[in-house]
């Protein structure tokens, strides 16, 4: 029987796929997917650990660069952390409802409503079976969730993180609006980098690379998947 080749990761979650087909907000048929995929792996005794982002509510970035809206980065910023936590309570709900112990932790603190992120608890959350899902971001405006997922990633001591995505890789242009898009299987970090592909922001990248992380890009909408790449199938991009 094949056995899993990761026992410890951090599943990045975009805000934008768990809208579905919607324009904005949550799709609650997209959360029992994610939550059920979820539980596949909890089954093989994986720890998991998931980074939210909250561009189906709010994008920081989007909104101060509309032209006549005087918004301050920073505050742009907090209110996209603050919608990544409104992503994390609703999928902690569909995860509990499936008999999933979960724990929702925030880098800005909201303790009526989640924990404090502390490295040495959520280490503790994971060895007891635990999901953890760190939601605000870093807690610091100008970084974004990408290198949430990575810093948290390398203080969980996690094997590899898992980047899930609209499409079923790493291209070499919008494959959705360029026909010829090349799809690279495997890439190394600095290529990522140099030519300037939509992995994750130059932070996050330099952060793996620095500590040795493995990115797996993959399709989050083909159904499966999660396992699939825990088990070690050649889907989606790697980088290493």
């Amino acid at each position: 029987m094949n056995q899993p080749i990761y026992k410890r990761i951090v599943l990045k979650l975009s805000g934008e796929g768990l809208q579905g087909k919607s324009t904005h907000g949550i799709d609650q048929s997209v959360l029992v997917s994610i939550a059920r995929q979820i539980k596949e792996i909890k089954d093989l005794k994986i720890d998991v650990a998931i980074v939210l982002g909250g561009g189906n509510i709010f994008r920081g970035q989007e909104n101060t660069a509309l032209r006549g809206l005087d918004m301050d980065r920073s505050v742009a910023d907090y209110m996209g952390m603050l919608a990544t936590v409104i992503n994390g309570l609703a999928l902690q709900n569909v995860l509990e409802k499936i008999n999933l112990p979960t724990r929702v932790m925030t880098a800005i603190e909201m303790q009526r409503i989640a924990e404090p992120y502390i490295r040495r608890r959520a280490i503790r959350h994971l060895e007891k079976g635990r999901v953890v899902i760190f939601a605000a971001g870093t807690g610091n405006p100008y970084f974004t969730t990408d290198t949430a997922a990575a810093l948290r990633a390398v203080e969980i001591h996690a094997d590899a993180i898992l980047k899930a995505t609209k499409v079923d890789g790493v291209y070499s242009a919008d494959p959705m609006k360029v026909r010829n898009a090349k799809k690279f299987i495997q890439l190394k970090y600095i290529d990522v980098l140099k030519k300037n592909l939509k992995v994750m922001d130059a932070t996050a990248i330099s952060l793996c690379m620095d500590n040795k992380l493995p990115i797996i890009v993959f399709n989050l909408n083909k159904i499966g998947n999660i396992k699939r790449v825990i088990m070690g199938e050649k889907i989606g991009t790697v980088v290493r």
